[in-house]
């Protein structure tokens, strides 16, 4: 810090003088050697080269915060001792600094004088017109050392740096909750209060902040503000246009502590980290379920209250979820918009491309673990685990029959109503199944896509092919309990069962 000496302060003829009354001419003879700044008096000169020097020689006794000047040193402590002696004759409000006050005056008087050259825009504070102008100029001179964002208001900045240093010095009395500006504290405060002070004319709500009021109005204007850059996709908020342009920047910045993954949203990470902490916030009070989501939890409740809202319009069939109504119209409509890469085969859902790709990838992601055996689907693995339990819980109300699986238990049905829906439109023969509709037509066509790697032999269906290849490998999987024998077939393996029945006989 500079000190301040003698010769640091000249003196000089009364050469400079201000604009005082007729018979009061006040010289300017003391001059600033850094600036060149001209002065009525030594002291006047004294306290302005603190600007150039830093020095801040009085000094708070309650806090210790320091000052250039002893003035602005009375007006501080008017902070700790609440003393605000300067009044308004219009209203009784009191200030602790007078250029509060006549700032204040203005509201009573409507006097605007400082004018913005660019658009005309009126301010009662010259201060408050110089950061106006910022937003003409794009000046922002207040700079964060931590990230180099910058700001047009020093208040923003100081807003900003809480987020380096996690200061949150506004506290509710309520519940304890910190925040970092007291803005955010007063509208949290509404919460407790239940005050929502700012009312839509419209329609009559209300709300706790004027920032949602502002977007809740845009429902009625239809006002989308907010562009986007690469496709010129329109938003009402802000936050919207900030979250879709992600998907263009493919920027993901909410990391997964626990797997690393990363989300474009913050709400998207806190749904998936309840895979990780295993976390089911949301019960249903009809049957104590629970789920990771809230949407998951609402279309469950529409178990319980039967109500299928989403209803089509070709042939009426209701559906608890909009996503289920759009799939089902596809059987009207004939769309399959999802189509595999490899083959070109065409899908009405996205999840049945999936489990369709894995016939290219050889992807068998489920894992009996029994046999260790692998499957494409969850549901073949869990059909494919009652083959080691016995257990057939679909159950045939005509004959009391059981099988593993629904599908088995549709197919046998047709045995008791006779229905053959799949019609060959060659030679016209009927089936209960699709797939053995489709392995007739290979009759005509002479198609035998299934073809052994080892000989080349092709076959028409998957069943002999599989049992063709265990000549090749030798696996024999159908053993006999009597004699220890096993066989390539099941068939070979009934028809051996018949020697011992006869010899047993």
């Amino acid at each position: 810090m500079m000190s301040i000496d003698s010769s640091t302060l000249k003196t000089f003829p009364a050469t400079q003088h201000t604009n005082a009354s007729p018979g009061q001419t006040k010289e300017k003879s003391h001059q600033c050697s850094e600036c060149g700044k001209w002065f009525t008096s030594q002291c006047i000169l004294q306290t302005h080269q603190r600007v150039h020097t830093g020095e801040k020689p009085f000094h708070c006794s309650v806090c210790g915060k320091s000052f250039s000047q002893q003035g602005s040193l009375r007006t501080h402590q008017r902070i700790h001792t609440g003393e605000k002696p300067y009044e308004c004759s219009d209203c009784g409000k009191r200030f602790n600094q007078q250029g509060h006050l006549q700032l204040h005056q203005c509201i009573h008087t409507g006097e605007e004088p400082y004018y913005c050259s660019e658009c005309g825009k009126s301010f009662s504070a010259r201060g408050s017109l110089t950061k106006h102008q910022r937003i003409h100029t794009g000046e922002k001179p207040y700079h964060c050392l931590e990230c180099g964002k910058k700001f047009r208001l020093s208040g923003a900045l100081t807003k900003h740096q809480r987020i380096h240093t996690g200061e949150k010095p506004y506290q509710c009395s309520e519940c304890g909750k910190c925040f970092t500006t007291q803005c955010k504290l007063q509208a949290h405060q509404r919460i407790h209060t239940g005050d929502k002070p700012y009312l839509c004319l419209e329609c009559g709500k209300s709300f706790g902040t004027q920032g949602n009021l502002l977007k809740h109005q845009r429902i009625h204007t239809g006002e989308k503000p907010y562009h986007c850059s690469y496709c010129r996709k329109s938003f009402n908020h802000q936050v919207s246009l900030q979250k879709h342009q992600r998907i263009h920047t493919g920027e993901k910045p909410h990391s997964c502590l626990a797997c690393g993954k990363r989300f474009r949203e913050r709400h998207t990470l806190m749904v998936h980290q309840r895979i990780h902490t295993g976390e089911r916030p949301y019960q249903c009070s009809k049957c104590d379920k629970s789920f990771k989501h809230q949407i998951s939890l609402r279309i469950h409740q529409l178990i319980h209250t039967g109500e299928k809202p989403f209803s089509c319009s070709e042939c009426g069939k209701g559906f608890r979820e909009r996503g289920s109504l759009i799939v089902h119209q596809r059987i009207h409509s004939g769309e399959k918009p999802y189509p595999c890469s490899e083959c070109g085969k065409t899908f009405r859902v996205s999840g049945s491309l999936i489990k369709h790709q894995r016939i290219h990838t050889g992807d068998k992601p489920y894992h009996c673990s029994e046999c260790k055996k692998g499957f494409t689907t969850q549901c073949s693995l869990q059909n494919h685990l009652r083959s080691h339990t016995g257990e057939t819980p679909h159950r045939c109300l005509e004959c009391g029959k059981s099988f593993s699986t629904h599908g088995n238990l549709q197919i046998h049905q047709s045995i008791h109503n006779g229905e053959k829906p799949y019609h060959c439109s060659v030679c016209g023969k009927s089936f209960s199944q699709k797939g053995n509709l489709q392995t007739h037509q290979r009759v005509h066509t002479g198609e035998k896509p299934y073809q052994c790697t080892d000989c080349g032999k092709s076959f028409s269906q998957q069943g002999p092919f599989q049992i063709h290849q265990r000549i090749h490998t030798g696996e024999k999987p159908y053993q006999c309990l009597e004699c220890g024998k096993s066989f390539r077939d099941r068939s070979s393996q009934k028809y051996h069962k018949r020697i011992h029945q006869r010899t047993n006989q």
